[in-house]
């Protein structure tokens, strides 16, 4: 699938924590900052291509928001969709809107249309 037909197929995304307070927001994933928050060894055996690490639960997120744009569009996901939902809620108390929750791995792979890669 090509990275256009991507955008519109994920044009709109699910903002959401766990399951509570779901809000549509429009997201172009072909722009958008991917993140995946899980721990260096998980991203390392599996990752959405183009995704950056920032562990949430060792503190790298939170160290890496001052230098993020917080205008710009978000991805997040994990391994399941706990610790994403975590994120985004660090995300947003930290000013960022345009964030898209993705859950898990492969649930962020069939919803952006991003190869899982390795490495």
């Amino acid at each position: 699938m090509s990275m256009a037909a991507v955008a519109c197929v994920g044009a709109i995304a699910l903002l959401s924590s766990c399951g509570n307070n779901q809000e549509a927001v429009t997201m172009d994933y072909s722009t958008a900052i991917v993140i995946d928050v899980r721990a260096t060894d998980e991203f390392a055996a599996g990752h959405l291509d183009g995704a950056v690490n920032y562990n949430v639960e060792d503190g790298t997120l939170e160290q890496a928001l001052p230098s993020l744009d917080p205008n710009a569009n978000y991805v997040v996901y994990c391994r399941s969709g706990r610790r994403s939902a975590i994120a985004v809620d660090l995300m947003k108390e930290n000013g960022f809107t345009q964030i898209a929750d993705l859950g898990s791995l492969e649930e962020a792979a069939d919803a952006t249309g991003f190869a899982i890669v390795n490495g």
